[in-house]
């Protein structure tokens, strides 16, 4: 009897392994046949490039701010 119930509970063991691992695989082609349909009828737009030189001119005018501050805490030590 005991074997029998051994038996029985492999056979539910991969029964259901196997039907999860299925169900995934189901799961995984739908999520890229979906990526696929958005790709086609809502293409990503290009991201539009700002000009580096402000940026630049910006951050140089911080750096510059942080070395004049740290020069003249240095002064008055």
């Amino acid at each position: 009897m005991e074997i029998d119930l051994v038996g029985e509970s492999l056979k539910f063991m991969v029964l259901g392994m196997a039907i999860v691992f299925v169900f995934l695989m189901v799961l995984v082609q739908i999520v890229k046949l979906q990526a696929l349909i958005i790709n086609k009828y809502f293409p990503e737009k290009a991201p539009e490039v700002t000009p580096a030189s402000s940026n630049t001119t910006q951050e140089a005018h911080h750096v510059a701010a942080i070395i004049a501050a740290v020069s003249e805490f240095r002064k008055n030590q």
